[in-house]
């Protein structure tokens, strides 16, 4: 179950019913134990995984990169299992963690945001239902110990990396990086803009990919995918195709308002399900609030809702 990829550095790859169909949690070997990352979902054979794992090495901490479901939502079984003595994360992903997964009210209050936004009633009311079924599969661990940048976990340096997550970490030793879903290698991580987020998670993400474009580090270990053995320059390909998005979100508008679901279309296609036209709104509204603060784009509210224009 555990593949070794470097010394000290483990990887374990759990399986997701949808999306990549993997989440991949590494384990860091240190003086008195190992360091767990990430923890994947709730499945149903989730303790048995973690009850596998600690018969081969003893997991004294677990560490979370970011709050997204298929990172935390098996944690509080990981900690039950491994018998772990502490868990740490961010202080703001963690009080995000409670806000949605803790929060029944949360479906509720996502739907009405995207009204706001444009998106249709019952399209609405789709996403409400997709966000009700990943409930069964979120059990995070509560209380963990707050985790910040500039600190570090048994010998990793620990460094903040908001933009796909507001209070997104990575871990760093000795020219590895311990990414989650920060940089992937196939795909650009999802950067969306959603209710009590940060109100610029692209800037966000973009100055942290230049952060850890300069790390040095000469390898990644993502959660999803291969590793990355040039970081960054895959971290300089993602400002890229960022910087591309910008510029086709600012040729969609013009001095009619458009509203965030209105520009996904022509930047993400009309062929999208529930969940894709989620994320689709979501990462339009993150580029077009970019626009805004480089002068690019006027937001404009009104009792109606949103919507934005050029400049």
């Amino acid at each position: 179950m555990i593949e070794h990829v470097f010394e000290g550095v483990a990887r374990l790859t759990l399986p997701l019913p949808i999306g990549p169909q993997h989440v991949h949690c590494y384990l860091l070997e240190g003086d008195d134990g190992w360091t767990l990352v990430d923890a994947g979902l709730a499945l149903p054979d989730t303790d048995e995984v973690f009850r596998a794992v600690a018969r081969e090495v003893r997991v004294r901490r677990i560490v979370f990169t970011h709050f997204h479901p298929d990172h935390v939502g098996g944690g509080e079984q990981a900690q039950a299992a491994t018998g772990a003595e502490t868990v740490l994360q961010s202080a703001l992903d963690y009080a995000q963690t409670v806000h949605v997964w803790g929060n029944p009210e949360w479906p509720s209050v996502i739907a009405d945001w995207f009204l706001t936004h444009g998106v249709p009633p019952a399209v609405a009311n789709e996403l409400l239902e997709a966000g009700s079924a990943y409930a069964p599969f979120i059990r995070f661990a509560r209380d963990p110990i707050p985790l910040r940048g500039g600190g570090d976990v048994d010998g990793w340096a620990v460094v903040e990396t908001p933009g796909h997550a507001d209070g997104h970490l990575c871990l760093v030793r000795d020219g590895i990086a311990i990414v989650g879903d920060h940089v992937l290698p196939r795909i650009t991580p999802a950067v969306g803009l959603y209710p009590d987020s940060r109100p610029d998670p692209l800037g966000d993400y973009i100055a942290s990919l230049e952060l850890v474009a300069g790390l040095g580090a000469t390898v990644a270990l993502p959660g999803h995918g291969d590793p990355l053995e040039d970081p960054a320059a895959r971290c300089r390909e993602i400002v890229a195709h960022h910087r591309r998005r910008l510029d086709e979100t600012a040729a969609a508008l013009g001095r009619e308002p458009k509203t965030g679901y209105d520009v996904s279309f022509p930047l993400f296609g009309d062929d999208l399900g529930p969940a894709g036209r989620r994320f689709a709104v979501a990462e339009t509204l993150s580029h077009l609030e970019r626009l805004v603060r480089e002068g690019a784009a006027r937001r404009h509210e009104t009792a109606a809702g949103v919507s934005y224009t050029d400049s």
